[in-house]
């Protein structure tokens, strides 16, 4: 499941989503299907989701320990 995009669809900008998946142009199931992680989102809509939020596309799909410039704590010891 995409937490961070849920987090910030519902929280962040209190959308639905229906609301999302219009905005990208896609079914409201699709999205949902995408947001729990049943399909990928296509790097179009990644960056369609980067602009809607205004956060860079790692921040909104990658794992923490994985976002640029982050250092993993071996790293950081």
């Amino acid at each position: 499941m995409q937490i961070k995009l849920y987090d910030l669809r519902k929280n962040y900008k209190h959308m639905t989503q229906g609301e999302v998946a219009k905005y990208l142009g896609i079914t409201a199931k699709t999205y949902r299907d995408k947001e729990k992680g049943i399909y990928p989102f296509t790097q179009d809509e990644m960056f369609a989701l980067s602009k809607l939020f205004d956060l860079s596309i790692d921040t909104i799909f990658l794992p923490r320990k994985f976002h640029i410039g982050s250092k993993s704590k071996e790293e950081t010891k």
